[in-house]
């Protein structure tokens, strides 16, 4: 850890009988102290005296080529300057030209340093990171309401009534005759909706077939949104959806296949093409 810079005391104290802040007094004191060990260590200081300044600034004129634009008591011409770059210049040159665009101190147009600014002072200028860098966020997969998805949804309506309008021209489902207690048909048959949990009937307990299976199914489709948290609406990108959605449908179609065309009286298995056919809507 490098050792705090002493203050000098002298300054400080005659900076504070100044008037000025105990912030700026301490500041100034130890760059003075600073200032100080320099002189005795036989550094070159960086401010100039405004001697050094005054004759920086004649090698400056000299060097663009015959003198500054000065004007006499009297309103005399200006005298026009070659600009010299920067880079071609000498410290003393460049602070010589800042001197000069700052304004005179009415020493007849001559311009110095005054004899009271100890330090150099600089500017920072902060430039936010968006003036640097911009970051521009990713385009998520979104639709409009309006128009892109209640047009699908609309054509797919379309669609399904249309197949249902076909369906019942063709397939005739009329009122079967009043249920009589006394004759129980034979297959008894629930409705194509509810095969696949016949189905499940004749493996498991009544209880594990209608309650537990289909509600752990429920749950574990309930909780397929949290688990799988891809925001994608892509099928490629959202596999594990896509393979459960994919197995639940599967399975209820061949529960629901099996109990239309391959269970017979007593709900027995049997082969459509040995047995016949004991589907009916």
């Amino acid at each position: 850890m490098s050792e705090e810079v002493q203050i000098d005391q002298e300054v400080y104290d005659r900076l504070i009988a100044e008037g000025k802040s105990e912030r700026i007094a301490r500041a100034k004191a130890k760059a003075a102290s600073v200032r100080k060990g320099k002189v005795a260590a036989g550094q070159e200081l960086g401010p100039k005296s405004p001697e050094e300044n005054q004759q920086a600034l004649a090698a400056f004129r000299e060097r663009s080529g015959g003198g500054a634009a000065t004007a006499g008591a009297g309103g005399g011409a200006a005298t026009a300057t070659k600009e010299v770059p920067a880079s071609r210049l000498s410290p003393e040159e460049r602070a010589a030209r800042v001197s000069a665009s700052l304004g005179g101190n009415g020493n007849g147009g001559s311009i110095g340093v005054p004899a009271s600014s100890a330090h150099t002072h600089r500017l920072l200028a902060l430039v936010p990171p968006a003036g640097i860098q911009q970051v521009q966020s990713k385009q998520q997969d979104k639709v409009y309401t309006w128009p892109h998805l209640l047009i699908v949804e609309f054509v797919a309506l379309l669609a399904m009534t249309a197949v249902v309008l076909v369906t019942s021209f063709f397939l005739d489902a009329p009122l079967g005759a009043l249920a009589n207690p006394n004759l129980t048909p034979n297959p008894s048959k629930a409705p194509w909706y509810f095969l696949g949990l016949q189905e499940l009937l004749r493996y498991f307990h009544p209880m594990v077939a209608g309650v537990t299976i289909p509600g752990v199914g429920l749950i574990v489709l309930g909780a397929a949104a949290y688990v799988d948290k891809n925001p994608s609406a892509k099928p490629e990108n959202r596999k594990f959806a896509n393979m459960a959605m994919t197995f639940f449908l599967v399975m209820w179609t061949v529960f629901v296949f099996a109990g239309s065309f391959f269970r017979g009286p007593g709900f027995n298995w049997v082969w459509p093409w040995v047995d016949g056919l004991f589907f009916e809507l």
